[in-house]
């Protein structure tokens, strides 16, 4: 990430600085100076502007076995935070993000049926009400991020097919900017996943990485290659729950048959347990703690499916790791060797030596953060023309 020394780019200057202290953490100028290309004297003005602007603070650093004259550390401001919202067809989660990453507050809203998005959005708004209680008053809020089990269009936030909520050409982004007050963004899930295991993850520093995420809603996938996050002309990129993985008749919602979000379901996994419902922590442990031979037979049985997706994902995009969130991350906990035998049975002996497959490293903050930075990201893109409101003086916000 190089910066420019010159005076008609400092926007990009001042939004390289901030990226920077917020993917990596806390930096020192010295840092900054070396990681940017940028002078001592031009990255201590693009600090002291971002310092004014309330996006970053400045500390002095750790004299502890430095030698010479040590310099400043910069990190972003922790009262800038971001509002995520993920609907699912069992509960809406909330949450307060800061701009370092950290997941402040998380609320889950357990509802007993999949809620149209006109209930999403009150059960969100009353939500948002109480977290505000519990913040502190000098809090910034950037916005709002929703992360959504479906299709989104990227340009509006217009949810074009969300199946297992039953949502078609919903405008929530829009919805929400009413109820609440905030400028809102929205995207899918799982490319929002993507995004936060390669800044924030197990992804982080790689440039080619796939994301799949099995939640109550099905499974979906998000793309970074060659260090871009890869959504298509409509954002809709990733799906790779509807990839054909068998010849059976089973059927995923867009009705399509033998595909992995047909073969390869939470719902199957929940139903030999005995369980009427669990987080993704929950079904880890009790998959690890089953003796059942009905319970191995079917997580061996979703392996092998998954094995074959991936493979297929391996072979095309050759990338350096595969992310699994969500069951599909329960999946890999219990037989590892399964799964990586069942992709590399079917996937190129040279792409197959590249990658790694991992767990998300994020866990049940993963949506959370991601869906944040789509908040972040206009700040992050132009520091110069932040515009927050405090939880304390909000009169837009819900009361």
């Amino acid at each position: 990430m190089q910066g420019n020394n010159h005076d008609d780019v400092r926007r990009h200057n001042l939004s390289t600085i901030l990226r920077l202290v917020h993917r990596n953490g806390a930096s020192s100028r010295s840092q900054l100076t070396r990681l940017t290309g940028l002078n001592r004297s031009t990255i201590a003005a693009l600090v002291a502007e971002l310092v004014e602007l309330g996006l970053a603070v400045e500390r002095e650093p750790d004299h502890t076995n430095q030698v010479g004259r040590p310099s400043p550390i910069v990190a972003v401001n922790e009262h800038v935070v971001a509002v995520a919202i993920n609907p699912e067809i069992d509960a809406i989660t909330v949450g307060i993000v800061g701009l370092d990453g950290t997941v402040h507050r998380r609320i889950r809203h357990a509802v007993d049926a999949a809620p149209t998005a006109v209930e999403a959005v009150d059960i969100a708004v009353r939500v948002i009400a109480d977290l505000r209680t519990e913040l502190d008053p000098n809090a910034r809020i950037v916005g709002i991020g929703v992360a959504v089990p479906g299709l989104v269009r990227a340009q509006d936030g217009l949810v074009r097919h969300a199946p297992h909520l039953g949502w078609v050409d919903e405008p929530l982004a829009e919805m929400l900017e009413l109820a609440t007050g905030y400028p809102v963004f929205a995207a899918n899930d799982a490319s929002l996943g993507a995004m936060a295991e390669r800044y924030f993850g197990a992804g982080k520093g790689l440039t080619d990485l796939i994301y799949l995420n099995g939640g109550a809603s099905g499974i979906g996938g998000g793309l970074i290659v060659g260090g871009v996050a890869i959504g298509g002309v409509d954002g809709y990129a990733g799906e790779f729950g509807h990839t054909r993985v068998s010849s059976s008749g089973n059927t995923d919602s867009a009705g399509v048959t033998g595909t992995l979000e047909a073969e390869v379901t939470r719902r199957d996994l929940l139903r030999v347990l005995g369980l009427a419902s669990a987080d993704a922590d929950e079904l880890e442990r009790a998959l690890l703690a089953s003796d059942s031979a009905e319970v191995r037979a079917t997580v061996n049985a979703q392996l092998d499916y998954l094995g074959v997706a991936l493979a297929g994902a391996v072979n095309i995009l050759n990338p350096q790791l595969i992310v699994l969130g969500g069951f599909l991350a329960s999946l890999l906990v219990v037989d590892p060797e399964r799964l990586l035998a069942a992709v590399a049975e079917n996937a190129l002996p040279a792409s197959f030596g590249s990658v790694r497959v991992s767990a998300a490293e994020l866990g049940s903050n993963l949506l959370m953060i991601g869906a944040a930075e789509l908040a972040f990201e206009r700040v992050l893109g132009d520091p110069s023309g932040f515009e927050a409101v405090t939880l304390a003086s909000s009169a837009a916000a819900p009361a």
